[in-house]
Parts: C-alpha cells; sequence; structure tokens
C-alpha cells in the first residue's frame, strides 16, 4: 500500500525481545512518542505466542501466527527492535519471521517497508544482530529502509520520561522514522 502525503502512516512496531521490561520494546514507544501525528505506531505485543515452525502446519496456523499475520498486513510498515543473543537475532524473532514469509504467494513480508533498530547493554548496540535481521527480511521480500541505528548501553539511553537522553540518538531515531513514511508514501 502506498499511502497519500496527508495519510496516517500505520507502523506495526516489534520488539524482538520478550521480556517485560524490554529495553527494545522501550526504543519502539520512544519512536511512536517522536514520530508525530503523521504515524501511528503502534508496538505489537504477540511474539511469544507465535508457535514454533513446522512447515506440516503451513496450511493451518496457530492462532498467534494468524494474529501476527493479519497485524503485519494491515500495517503500512514495520519497525522491528531486536536485542542481540550470541551475535545473532533473538530464536523466536527469527521463528516469527519464517511464519510470516510463508507461504510465499501469501507472505506478510513481501514488499512491506520494514526498518530495524538494535539496542543492547552493550557497547555495541546489537550491531550484528540488526545485519542478521535486515538480511532475514531482505531475503523474505521486505523493502528494507533507512541506516543501521545500535542504541548501546540501552539500559540508560532512555530518560524518565521514556525519551532518548540523547538528542543524537534522539534525531537518528526520529530520521529513521521519517525514513519510513517517506518510502510509505512514495
Amino acid at each position: 500500500m502506498t499511502a497519500t502525503t496527508t495519510d496516517t502512516v500505520r507502523v506495526l512496531a516489534i520488539s524482538g525481545s520478550t521480556r517485560t521490561a524490554s529495553v527494545n520494546a522501550a526504543i519502539l514507544r520512544a519512536a511512536g512518542e517522536l514520530a508525530g501525528a503523521e504515524v501511528k505506531l503502534e508496538l505489537w505485543d504477540g511474539l511469544a505466542a507465535v508457535e514454533p515452525f513446522n512447515e506440516d502446519d503451513e496450511a493451518a496456523p496457530g492462532a498467534g501466527v494468524r494474529a501476527m499475520r493479519e497485524a503485519m498486513l494491515a500495517a503500512d510498515a514495520l519497525l522491528f527492535a531486536t536485542p542481540e543473543y550470541n551475535s545473532s537475532l533473538p530464536g523466536q524473532l527469527k521463528n516469527a519471521l519464517d511464519w510470516a514469509s510463508r507461504p510465499y504467494q501469501a507472505s506478510a513480508l513481501h514488499g512491506k517497508t520494514a526498518a530495524v533498530i538494535g539496542a543492547s547493554p552493550s557497547g555495541y548496540g546489537a550491531k550484528f544482530a540488526q545485519a542478521e535481521l535486515r538480511k532475514v527480511l531482505t531475503a523474505c521480500g521486505a523493502d528494507v529502509v533507512g541506516d543501521e541505528l545500535c542504541v548501546a548501553k540501552a539500559h540508560t539511553a532512555l530518560g524518565e520520561d521514556g525519551l532518548p537522553v540523547d538528542e543524537e540518538l534522539r534525531a537518528s531515531l526520529t530520521a529513521l522514522v521519517m525514513a519510513v513514511v517517506a518510502k510509505v508514501r512514495g
């Protein structure tokens, strides 16, 4: 879907972490706050409910998979924030993307505008996980936009108001969301 310049762009935000106090979910909430009125950012919290991928179940996936696909298909774009586990993306997120990409003819990712953020307590900001996630999204047919955005030392990156304490991070986060908006509006 291509939104007009006056349409609100609907962005589904997906954290690769299932933790209740996830810094990646917090970064996505901050992105929503910074995005402005032209963006409706919805934080999707159903990752833990997505069943393990099994090609035998592809024709009749479970409720978690169906809910994820419906949410992705209803959105104009996707914004992911991933932690880094063992220098890669979390298994539950990869599992969800495997489901979203199948069957190929009905993929919820094919042609979908997407962007990636990585947040971790390390000094690298999930750099490797972001690269893996961008690769997987591209392989699934998503149109990945924007520059890499590594949020290092993420546990201190946001203030009590939930927004980035660093102006450079605030500007980078806003710019990434605006790159998504620009791509959707084409």
